[in-house]
């Protein structure tokens, strides 16, 4: 890459306002390192992990010219986004940039769920994108300006056994963002879902990924947080509706709706032998 071209990735995001969610660790960490690195004026941290924030707040400061906003708030909770929106739209107007990144899951038969934990991933991952986008989209669409970058999964394309209420949430954003997307044609505003596979991050650091004595691993490997980031960074200046990675994995989600008849029985049977490798679920 010349000089020139180098120069110029790392200045596309000068002057840009920013808020991840999720930012504390894994795939958002790394997202607002990447933005800071590539010029970003103003990245807005929020979590519900303060402690974790402000440790990322200083890594920031030390290496990088950005400012650094942290906003601790769990953005399952509706009331907590609304006063976060409004301390951050008083602040600056308006952002020009919204990562919904923030989210979990936990591996288990619907049968052996409660409802509260169904609830509890539906909450974040889904109402909390919602919630984050309806407080930012109205000033985005002010300023004819703005890119909303939505962090599904290829569990968007792919109903996961154990993964039922996780694999439900990143359908609907991803069916959420398909409408927004064809609503904000011509607006000057864009949003595009980033649907990667699995990625080494806390995720699967909860329990139930665990106690069954396996964990999952239906691609037998797992994408660095860079290389999500990456595409994160992409999809924030990108006319596309969805980003998959790694961008091979587009043909596998084509086959599957192309030949579903074929392709689900194949897949079935793959997911359920990873399912009974786990004894307690």
């Amino acid at each position: 890459m010349n000089r020139k071209k180098e120069t110029e990735n790392k200045s596309r995001f000068e002057g840009k306002v920013v808020l991840i969610t999720g930012a504390s660790s894994g795939i958002g960490r790394q997202a607002a390192i990447d933005f800071a690195e590539n010029a970003a004026q103003t990245i807005i941290l929020v979590s519900r992990s303060k402690s974790k924030l402000e440790e990322l707040e200083k890594e920031l400061k030390r290496n990088f010219t950005s400012e650094i906003v942290v906003y601790p708030c769990d953005i399952s909770i509706k009331a907590d986004v609304e006063k976060m929106g409004k301390e951050v739209l008083e602040k600056f107007g308006h952002i020009n940039i919204l990562v919904n990144n923030a989210g979990f899951g936990t591996y288990s038969k619907v049968q052996h769920q409660s409802i509260g934990e169904i609830e509890s991933i539906i909450f974040t991952n889904y109402l909390g994108m919602v919630y984050c986008t309806k407080l930012f989209l109205d000033p985005m669409l002010s300023e004819r300006s703005g890119h909303i970058v939505n962090v599904a999964s290829l569990a968007a394309s792919f109903g996961v056994p154990g993964l039922a209420a996780y694999c439900a949430s990143k359908y609907a954003m991803f069916g959420f963002s398909e409408s927004l997307y064809h609503e904000l044609h011509g607006t000057g505003v864009g949003i595009t879902v980033v649907s990667p596979i699995g990625v080494k991050t806390n995720f699967f650091s909860n329990e139930s990924f665990s106690s069954g004595g396996h964990i999952p691993n239906y691609t037998r490997f797992m994408l660095d947080p860079k290389t999500v980031s990456k595409a994160i960074l992409d999809a924030a200046n990108s006319p596309r509706l969805e980003i998959i990675v790694p961008f091979y994995m587009r043909v596998a989600v084509w086959i599957k709706h192309t030949i579903p008849y074929i392709i689900n029985p194949i897949i079935g049977s793959i997911f359920r032998r990873e399912l009974n490798k786990s004894k307690k679920i």
